[in-house]
């Protein structure tokens, strides 16, 4: 299942609260397909976690860019940490699995934040759905 009909099927089963880390690829990918079906659906929420600020700072213009965008399109943004640090990220993945009903991962099995976030999720049994790109 790819990344927008993963997201669809979610909306489809009820969920109507996005939480998303905004890394550059699927998941800034994710919460733009969310900010769009909002156009349709203004019931769709999107929630950012961030784990420090400036967290884009040595990203490329064109994520940067995105990534501000969607900043601004979120409900609400949680910022775990006062800067980078390996405890900002795992705070981050704590915080969205601990909020969390279910987690929409597009993960091809090298070790990163994507693994992270899974093993947090699994370890507070929230379920994990695999999806490609």
């Amino acid at each position: 299942m790819d990344l927008e009909n993963g997201i669809l099927r979610a909306v489809s089963e009820g969920f109507t609260t996005f939480v998303c880390g905004l890394n550059p690829g699927a998941e800034i990918w994710g919460a733009e397909i969310v900010v769009r079906l909002q156009l349709r659906n203004p019931n769709l929420h999107l929630i950012a976690a961030v784990p420090f600020p400036g967290f884009d700072g040595e990203w490329e213009e064109d994520w940067r860019g995105r990534y501000r965008l969607l900043l601004s399109r979120a409900e609400y943004v949680k910022v775990l940490e006062p800067g980078p640090s390996g405890e900002a990220y795992r705070k981050r993945d704590e915080w969205m699995a601990a909020h969390s009903a279910r987690v929409l991962a597009v993960y091809a099995g090298q070790p990163g934040d994507t693994r992270s976030m899974i093993r947090c999720a699994r370890l507070c049994r929230v379920p994990v759905i695999l999806l490609s790109g």
